[in-house]
């Protein structure tokens, strides 16, 4: 294991071409300036800030590879490709397409067209020492690149794994979609139950022109992991972007999102599904800035909270002079399953410009006691009552997943979770 300092960063940016150094030393730069987040500050409030990163190191070498995941690979079918990223360390690769699928380390080390801008063009390391450390340490990862007007049709996999008690780990995934291009990819992020473990992940998506790039993210990190996650999207002209995160692990997870429509005519959809327990912490943070005219958004998250566990949502739509004709909204429905546990929810508006059609919404409350007792004049006792409830509200979210075939797994996964809550709740 190798600590977060400066002998550790010579060794991990060993080897880099010019632009790539400079980027890690900015992030190192940012690093040793930047204090750990405050919990007072708006960005961190309603939740415990993840343990100090001097006290956590990266691996050597990575561990070995948990076994696919059947219920979401055999869902899926057949892919585009396949990736496996172990600690944060690329252990395999194998695609089959036009374009790109390779190894991050390996693109930057081989300076593969596309990689540098892309990268320019992601995640900003400044952004807190999470960030800033993902940038100086950090390297390795998946690049996807499609050339101008391919259309995969079939998504890529790539299978984040975090294995050694102890580590923090910097896996990123990169995806440049040129003008006109089509893709989808599905990212599994995933670690064993009782693996204390810190992991930080980026992904930085870039449409261009006419492009479409659908990411899935399904997050089940085990219940001792703790992961920060900072996402940016950008859309070009008439570019359609979307982000869609199916939340159910860790002990605490966080993701923000930034997404910058910057042509006219781009689209962006950001579509969640969470469900804490036990005393889990699920924080998300999106922001959506419209820079151009005639662009559209929506955000749309549903999640619960049971036994002592914490969900927060914060959201901005921000609206700039030159964002006319804007059409954008967010919702957040959350249910609060248990008297423990809590749901925070704050959606925001920022509006520059003065033609725009924009809404936001929230809501947090228990389940419904008018419709537990129509199902239960119908026969249905109080426990299946409930879980119906449980069932019904999340469909809204589970039909709209872009990956059709992942929608039977997902709703057994968030059902057995339901269970397991209802099971403890019953037991003496």
């Amino acid at each position: 294991m190798l600590p977060l300092d400066h002998t550790t960063f010579a060794r991990v940016t060993s080897g880099r071409p010019e632009w790539a150094r400079e980027r890690a030393d900015r992030g190192l730069a940012a690093f040793d300036e930047l204090a750990m987040p405050d919990p007072k500050l708006e960005e961190w409030r309603y939740v415990d800030v993840p343990p100090g990163l001097p006290d956590l190191a990266v691996v050597e070498a990575p561990g070995t590879a948990l076994e696919p995941d059947e219920s979401i690979e055999g869902a899926i079918g057949t892919l585009s490709g396949r990736a496996v990223v172990v600690d944060g360390v690329t252990v395999s690769v194998d695609a089959d397409g036009p374009g790109s699928f390779v190894s991050l380390a390996d693109a930057v080390a081989r300076d593969v067209p596309g990689v540098e801008s892309a990268l320019a063009r992601g995640v900003p390391a400044g952004l807190d020492k999470f960030s800033a450390a993902h940038h100086a340490f950090g390297g390795d990862g998946i690049f996807v690149h499609v050339p101008g007007g391919a259309a995969l049709r079939e998504p890529y996999l790539v299978d984040l794994q975090a294995i050694t008690p102890g580590s923090v780990t910097f896996p990123r995934v990169t995806v440049l979609a040129e003008d006109g291009a089509q893709v989808s990819v599905v990212v599994l992020q995933r670690s064993p139950d009782g693996t204390a473990c810190t992991v930080v992940p980026q992904f930085d998506v870039i449409g261009g022109s006419d492009a479409s790039v659908s990411v899935t993210t399904v997050q089940r990190w085990g219940d001792e992991t703790v992961a920060v996650a900072h996402h940016r999207m950008v859309g070009g002209r008439d570019a359609a972007v979307s982000l869609s995160e199916f939340g159910l692990g860790g002990s605490s997870a966080r993701m923000h999102l930034t997404i910058d429509l910057e042509g006219r005519g781009a689209d962006a959809r950001v579509l969640g599904l969470y469900f804490g327990e036990s005393s889990q912490t699920l924080d998300y943070r999106a922001f959506v800035n419209h820079r151009a005219p005639n662009t559209t958004s929506e955000m749309f998250l549903k999640g619960a909270v049971a036994d002592h566990s914490r969900s927060v949502f914060t959201g901005l739509i921000r609206i700039e002079p030159e964002g006319q004709k804007t059409n954008a909204h967010q919702t957040n429905r959350n249910l609060v399953l248990s008297d423990g546990a809590e749901a925070h929810s704050v959606p925001n508006l920022e509006i520059l410009a003065n033609d725009v059609r924009c809404g936001h919404g929230s809501a947090v409350g228990p389940l419904d006691e008018e419709q537990r007792y129509y199902l239960m004049s119908r026969g249905i006792d109080r426990g299946r009552a409930d879980r119906l409830q449980v069932k019904g509200f999340f469909e809204e979210v589970l039909t709209r997943f872009p990956v059709a075939t992942l929608e039977p797994p997902l709703r057994r996964a968030v059902m057995a979770k339901y269970d397991r809550v209802v099971a403890r709740e019953a037991a003496p």
